[in-house]
């Protein structure tokens, strides 16, 4: 009767189970299955699959400008520190108890909520060399000696920004720093430091430890779980990131400089119908997604203090 009864319970979790599973089993798990075998394969959707083995990928391993676009994957997740610092100063600073803290955390949060094709739309128009304001700004603000000096140096100026292969990078670097600095790191650092016991630090007020000390001592080694989350985190959302940022506002140029891997992914894709050759860049961004959050996993979790 007890066996019974446990297999009624049992069968009526995996009917509550089984809406999730189906779901799980039709958009994740069988087109990732379909996307590795499509990877051994040459297709452009008009003709038949043509099997081609590892073709795909030696092909990937000589292609310039796979390795190119993955340097510019790169180098974008060179903000992801800054980024990390900006949100845990911004969530100490609202941290604080004033009144009003409720709207200026709404406020930094905003930029979170409208992020998207809006937010990229406003900062194209931002970045623009003719009439965007910041070029206004420094024509008018800057002095004409200092904007003249600046272009004898050789260094183009005023920065015509996305259309720049020099500056294009660090612009879309720029505006995701806007973007994310009062986004949800923030909110989990919120969370974090809310969380650390004020007698510690009027014990270390006591001891006579300054700022930088109490945060050094306390603050940091206590938001080290969340610090390394926000970190694993951002490195995966680095290494795939970057397709909508380039498809609205520079379609991945000037010459390349803002293509990311999963713009190219996108562009052999359905773009110029590389299907085989798509899949098989994807699985390899992939394997580099799971290697660097091991690597990270291994030895990023030792300065986590628990």
């Amino acid at each position: 009767m007890a066996r019974t009864k446990r297999a009624r319970v049992a069968l009526a979790g995996y009917l509550f189970l089984l809406p999730n599973l189906l779901g799980f089993l039709a958009f994740t798990l069988i087109p990732v299955a379909v996307s590795l075998g499509l990877s051994f394969f040459e297709w452009d959707l008009f003709s038949g699959p043509k099997f081609v083995g590892f073709h795909n990928f030696s092909a990937l391993a000589h292609d310039h400008d796979f390795w190119r676009y993955a340097f510019n994957t790169v180098f974008l997740m060179l903000m992801i520190p800054v980024n990390i610092l900006g949100s845990l100063f911004l969530a100490m600073v609202m941290n604080q108890k004033l009144r009003g803290i409720v709207v200026f955390r709404t406020i930094y949060f905003l930029p979170t909520i409208v992020m998207g094709v809006g937010t990229y739309l406003l900062w194209r128009w931002i970045y623009n060399p003719d009439y965007g304001p910041i070029n206004a700004i420094l024509a008018h603000w800057l002095p004409r000696w200092l904007n003249d000096g600046i272009g004898r140096l050789g260094v183009e100026w005023p920065p015509q920004w996305l259309a720049s292969v020099t500056w294009a990078k660090p612009a879309l670097m720029f505006m995701t720093f806007w973007t994310v600095v009062g986004g949800y790191n923030m909110i989990l650092f919120l969370a974090a430091l809310q969380g650390v016991s004020p007698e510690l630090y009027e014990a270390a007020d006591i001891d006579g430890a300054n700022e930088w000390q109490k945060f050094r001592a306390i603050t940091w080694p206590l938001v080290s779980p969340t610090t390394f989350f926000v970190f694993t985190m951002s490195l995966i959302g680095g290494l795939q990131g970057g397709f909508d940022q380039a498809y609205v506002m520079t379609r991945g140029g000037p010459a390349g400089a803002t293509t990311t891997i999963s713009y190219d992914i996108y562009n052999h894709a359905f773009a110029w119908n590389h299907m085989g050759y798509a899949a098989a860049m994807a699985w390899v961004l992939f394997t580099a997604v799971f290697a660097v959050t091991m690597v990270n996993w291994r030895f990023g979790g030792r300065i986590v203090h628990y």
